[in-house]
């Protein structure tokens, strides 16, 4: 065995407390484990944590099953159509690796860092929102959920209604629930969500707050049309309201998709818009570096809830994101990523015009990591992902992307948390078997 591998398992027997490790001595077999106390009565936790509630006009509920169905790694063997982020093998961890020890280096690198960020990633963000936004009005946070959930906590008080897409991410409907918040649902069509509900929805509400994604929207792929971008921040600024931009995945475009709108930030010179952007979605789930942007008080209110939430992003982190992101290895990684999602998407949508033409697919995107489908009318969601994963294929169902009563039963199929092309044809097989199971 090697060196390393002899490390590696010392440290994992220390780490279960079996070993204890003596510099200069060795490794000791640990003593016996002494017999654990009785577990204590914890029952009484139920009483406290939900009467504090009782005044609240929402509930405050904290359900993470819509988050977890994509973060959760699924058993062994077992395909991953519900993931949420790239496959290892599409990660840049050469390039994110070489760019942890650069930053390791850098001197200060491990102290107290601005607790706005570091100016140079503000700014490199800040030049990729574009227009007129500056690198003081931007935020380095740790992800786009910590991001978005500052947002929702500096935008509505407890109680107050937000519109949101329908159907929309999950993680936001859970962080507008544990906010005390009601999210409100604003359809979505193949061109983005529409205003005339939208503008319907603010008058009939009194919200002030609506979350967007106007880029290959989570779950549908929708981009956001021209024509209505300019509608839907008209709408919310005479309704005095923000718009909550979540760009998260404009990083992930495929090779055939063109150019790319600007954020709704770059056109937005009144402050009617919150940016959210992230390097996450592109890198790895545990690279968790983003940027809130905001123009005008609103971002006093930001930065203060977001210090006595978490402080600051640590500093070597943000250090290795500007060395990342400054260096040549990133351009090859996003050109390669954007040739590679495109054609994992068009082995996807192929084998499923072969092999299961009854589910709908009535849009095709030109940049994400996954695909929405329609099931049949009459389809019982729970028992296709059920049968799905006996077949040994984990699917995300669609029943969490809605905040209300859903219009129908749908599936969610990401196209990047697999190793490739050979097992989306494979996924794909399996899933006919689950669908001959459920849909006879």
């Amino acid at each position: 065995m090697s060196p390393v591998t002899v490390s590696r398992a010392l440290a994992q027997l220390a780490a279960e407390g079996l070993v204890v490790t003596r510099p200069g001595a060795g490794a000791f077999r640990a003593r016996p484990h002494t017999p654990q106390t009785p577990a204590g009565d914890t029952s009484w936790q139920q009483v406290a944590l939900s009467a504090d509630g009782s005044a609240d006009v929402v509930p405050r509920t904290v359900d993470p099953w819509g988050v977890v169905v994509s973060l959760a790694a699924p058993p062994p063997g077992v395909l991953e159509f519900n993931g949420g982020y790239l496959h290892s093998s599409l990660q840049p961890e050469r390039a994110m690796a070489a760019a942890l020890a650069r930053a390791g280096r850098r001197p200060g690198a491990w102290g107290r860092p601005p607790l706005e960020g570091l100016p140079e990633l503000r700014e490199w963000f800040a030049r990729g929102i574009g227009g007129a936004v500056t690198a003081a009005e931007v935020l380095i946070a740790a992800g786009g959920q910590a991001a978005l959930a500052t947002a929702l906590r500096a935008l509505a008080p407890p109680g107050a209604p937000v519109l949101v897409e329908s159907p929309t991410y999950p993680g936001m409907l859970a962080l507008a629930r544990a906010a005390g918040l009601r999210p409100v649902p604003v359809p979505v069509d193949p061109d983005g969500v529409r205003p005339d509900l939208l503008a319907d929805a603010f008058h009939a509400t009194g919200a002030r707050v609506f979350v967007c994604q106007p880029l290959f929207q989570n779950p549908t792929g929708a981009v956001l049309a021209p024509d209505r971008r300019a509608e839907v921040l008209r709408i919310a600024r005479e309704a005095g309201a923000f718009v909550v931009e979540d760009d998260f995945v404009r990083r992930l475009v495929h090779a055939d998709a063109g150019p790319l709108p600007r954020p709704l930030a770059a056109d937005d010179p009144d402050g009617v818009v919150v940016h959210v952007g992230s390097l996450t979605k592109a890198t790895s789930p545990s690279f968790r570096v983003s940027a809130l942007a905001a123009r005008g008080p609103v971002l006093e209110r930001l930065r203060a809830i977001q210090v006595v939430d978490s402080f600051f992003v640590p500093r070597p982190l943000q250090e290795a994101a500007l060395e990342l992101v400054g260096s040549p290895a990133w351009t090859r990684h996003l050109r390669a990523l954007s040739a590679e999602l495109k054609t994992r998407r068009d082995a996807m949508t192929g084998a499923l015009a072969r092999h299961l033409p009854e589910l709908a697919l009535p849009h095709i995107p030109s940049g994400g990591y996954h695909l929405w489908l329609r099931l049949p009318d009459g389809t019982d969601e729970a028992a296709l992902t059920a049968a799905a994963l006996r077949a040994d294929v984990a699917l995300a169902p669609g029943r969490p992307y809605f905040s209300a009563e859903p219009p129908a039963a749908h599936v969610r199929l990401s196209f990047a948390a697999v190793a490739g092309t050979g097992e989306i044809a494979e996924g794909v097989r399996r899933l006919r078997a689950a669908c001959d199971e459920v849909l006879r």
